[in-house]
């Protein structure tokens, strides 16, 4: 249920710098490193979570 948790709340994080990403693009109108820190951050997320899972699913930790 941890693990689930854990999966769910990092999803939510991804979401949230995706959001942060556009509003930074619109806000800075395209100039400054803040919208690639952002969209740098959700990839790494995502990276994490797919990793994640996949470690998960080998060792058989996770379960329906």
């Amino acid at each position: 249920m941890l693990f689930k948790s854990a999966v769910v709340f990092m999803l939510l994080l991804v979401i949230g710098s995706l959001f942060s990403g556009l509003f930074f693009l619109y806000r800075d109108k395209g100039d400054g490193d803040r919208v690639v820190r952002a969209l740098t951050l959700r990839i790494s997320l995502s990276v994490l979570i797919f990793a994640a899972l996949l470690l998960s699913y080998r060792f058989g930790g996770y379960s329906q």
